[in-house]
């Protein structure tokens, strides 16, 4: 028979594992759209650059509503927020694809569609940061301050494990009738189903219960956790450190170029298949959902794997990065074949695992412990801006010309690698943020 104590601990593991399929659902719903939509878009005739602003609108929404959310944890309470942004999410993907199969079955205009799109994207942006950090807070709040850190990454790895998920998955959801809009309809149905769970199976915590959760990084292809987040959800009261801050500023400049790149190359990646594979859409599709899931793949390698048993400095983190980044986009604006496509796409990816926790821990290090909160924050928005207009930057180069926003990024990456060289010098005020 089990004990108080047993049962507490069996509720708690419960508790967590929802959170991690909550965590994990958002993730690779919001992926799984990002990797059908370009097919879909030319499926329509829609400009690619309208494709790609589509998820910046949303982005750019999430940016400011992160923050929001963050702070009104206590007036609200953890589990309603876990609730309304699972609702968020589930009404915006169920609408878009509505938007998106009408437009698919003649019904609308495929302007008209991916206007509408545009919309129910607007609702996942407004909404959808509050998971996160009432998330966050629920496991921090059951958590002792020896295994606060730990639980947190743990939980912020499903954002990463969902990007593998997402494109890998969605090839496999189209449907009949709807089509490439089925991924929407499924992953909507699926949000419905776990905010239901978690209504009827999370704590009811009641406002004012002063349990601290912090902003999360838009989920979006090549957009894996960085840590900075559950610093600032570890971190006690901070200290204001301005974003100029000669200690922090060599970092974040690196960071907003650096995020920059990968956003860029990031999202024009479904089209350069498309383009280079010929064949039918359906068969992109696969292809597609491959080159990410193997991109995502090795972000995770270098972030789960590398990082722990290389154990280097940030300073030679962001180099290391840098150099493969470069090369990998560069690689990936010539390569003509799905081979080529795939293993340029992991060497860039693989790069960029280096950067983003080198430039989360860097950032960290710079300052002293009563500053990391501030300095936490502002590493998730600069790695939440980037995803607001390179996405929209990368497309529109590519639609100039193909090889264009690799070459620019690479060209970017390797700038960035000469002026790191010269300004990050890596300091040791406090312990650097989870590489995880």
């Amino acid at each position: 028979m089990l004990s108080g104590a047993d049962l507490g601990e069996s509720a708690n593991r419960r508790d967590f594992g929802l959170l991690f399929v909550v965590m994990l659902t958002i993730a690779a719903g919001n992926t799984a759209m990002q990797s059908v939509l370009p097919a879909i878009g030319r499926s329509l005739n829609v400009p690619d650059s309208a494709v790609a602003l589509c998820f910046s609108v949303s982005a750019a929404l999430w940016v400011f509503a992160a923050p929001f959310w963050a702070k009104r944890l206590d007036r609200h309470g953890q589990r309603n927020m876990v609730v309304l942004g699972l609702a968020g999410f589930a009404v915006s993907t169920l609408l878009c694809g509505v938007f998106l199969s009408a437009g698919i079955m003649g019904s609308i205009a495929p302007i008209t569609a991916f206007a509408a799109f545009v919309i129910g994207r607007m609702i996942y942006g407004i909404c959808g940061p509050a998971t996160p950090s009432a998330a966050q807070a629920m496991v921090a709040a059951r958590t002792s301050r020896h295994e606060r850190t730990k639980a947190l990454t743990m939980l912020a790895s499903a954002f990463g494990l969902g990007t593998i998920l997402g494109p890998a998955l969605s090839p496999y959801l189209i449907l009949p009738v709807v089509g490439m809009a089925g991924p929407a309809f499924i992953f909507g149905i699926l949000g419905i189903a776990v905010a239901i769970a978690a209504a009827r199976l999370l704590p009811d915590d009641k406002p004012g219960d002063h349990a601290k959760g912090a902003a999360m990084t838009y989920p979006t292809i090549g957009g894996q956790s960085s840590g900075a987040s559950v610093t600032a959800a570890v971190s006690g009261p901070s200290i204001e450190v301005k974003l100029r801050d000669p200690r922090i500023w060599p970092w974040m400049l690196s960071g907003l170029v650096m995020t920059h790149a990968q956003a860029m190359a990031g999202q024009a990646i479904p089209f350069l298949v498309i383009d280079r594979m010929g064949g039918t859409l359906g068969e992109a599709l696969q292809a597609t959902g491959l080159v990410l899931m193997t991109g995502a793949g090795a972000a995770l390698l270098a972030q789960w794997g590398l990082i722990p048993i290389l154990n280097l400095k940030p300073r030679a983190l962001i180099l290391i990065g840098l150099i493969l980044s470069a090369l990998g986009c560069l690689f990936t604006g010539m390569a003509t074949s799905f081979y080529g496509i795939a293993m340029a796409y992991a060497l860039s990816s693989l790069g960029f695992g280096f950067i983003r926790p080198g430039f989360t821990a860097g950032s960290s290090l710079a300052v002293h412990s009563n500053e990391q909160g501030s300095v936490a924050g502002k590493t998730t928005a600069v790695n939440g801006a980037a995803f607001v207009l390179g996405p929209s930057l990368g497309v529109g180069m590519y639609e100039i010309w193909r090889p264009l926003p690799y070459n620019v990024a690479a060209a970017a990456l390797v700038i960035v690698f000469l002026y790191a060289w010269f300004n990050l010098h890596s300091s040791e005020h406090a312990e650097p943020s989870s590489p995880a």
